[in-house]
């Protein structure tokens, strides 16, 4: 598996970044991709996956909805809900003050077992220094100039891609030219996340 090398934002005794590791980024494959290797590999019509897949989602939104924890081979998936505001009182609660925050998800052994019968150990990848980029003034100028370019704006995701560093630095670069009397950008609210605009 190839993996990078990140700081974290965290320090250690030395002073420096506390150091992680992830899977290298960019690495990704389709539904169809997964597909057409099902299809070739397992014995699966083309396009089977992707209805079981359709099929898959239906029932389990359906089952999560009610409140089921469901028992799969690849896990448990359950709902999360919390409540919107602060309550002591437990006959104070309605049904507005209760929303969805999303589906918890804990890996089968099985599933983890499957990953560990591919896994052939582990190989560097040649991820830039995320210190030594956000140092090189030019590279992060142009890589924030060719995110305005695209859009008219910059997420902290998209500054990440163009800029080749990782998400957190991102974010913290944009979040330090936003501050000051004469900021460099904007930050705003769109929807989920924050949109940065020159000034």
């Amino acid at each position: 598996m190839p993996f990078e090398i990140h700081p974290s934002p965290m320090k250690g005794k030395d002073g420096k970044n506390i150091l992680y590791v992830r899977p290298r980024s960019g690495q990704k494959i389709s539904m169809e991709g997964l597909d057409d290797y099902c299809a070739q590999h397992y014995g699966l019509r083309p396009g089977e996956l992707t209805r079981a897949f359709h099929a898959f989602v239906n029932a389990t939104g359906y089952y999560l909805s009610e409140g089921y924890r469901l028992e799969t081979l690849i896990g448990s998936f359950a709902p999360k809900i919390a409540l919107r505001r602060e309550v002591t009182d437990p006959d104070d609660i309605k049904t507005y003050d209760v929303r969805f925050e999303g589906i918890e998800y804990r890996s089968a052994k099985t599933f983890e077992e499957s990953v560990r019968k591919w896994l052939r150990g582990f190989r560097r990848a040649n991820n830039p220094n995320t210190q030594e980029l956000l140092a090189d003034k030019k590279h992060i100028d142009r890589a924030l100039q060719e995110c305005i370019k695209n859009r008219g704006y910059a997420t902290a995701r998209h500054f990440a891609r163009c800029a080749n560093i990782t998400y957190y630095s991102a974010r913290k670069r944009l979040d330090e030219w936003c501050q000051g009397d004469t900021p460099r950008l904007l930050k705003s609210r769109q929807g989920q996340e924050f949109i940065y605009t020159e000034t």
